[in-house]
């Protein structure tokens, strides 16, 4: 019978807890808070002119790729490469 009171008393408590939380923020909402905040338009990034060490980044990729796959980069073909956005 304890344990049953302890149970009751515990979800009671925290059923009367959520209940004046929700009508606390259904409250709060009513009033006319301050101003909103603006948020500032983002500048799209410039797109870069172009890649100046195009090989030596291609071949930093193919080696990255030929350790991945544990071969050697010679067994590796890199047929187009461009950026994905």
């Amino acid at each position: 019978m304890e344990n049953l009171f302890v149970c009751v008393m515990g979800m009671g408590v925290t059923f009367f807890g959520l209940t004046c939380l929700i009508g606390l923020i259904t409250l709060l909402g009513k009033f006319p808070g301050s101003k909103p905040v603006e948020v500032p338009q983002q500048v799209a990034p410039a797109a870069p002119a172009g890649i100046p060490n195009r090989q030596e980044l291609i071949a930093a990729v193919s080696a990255a790729l030929a350790e991945e796959l544990g071969t050697d980069v010679t067994a590796i073909r890199i047929l187009s490469f461009r950026k994905v956005s």
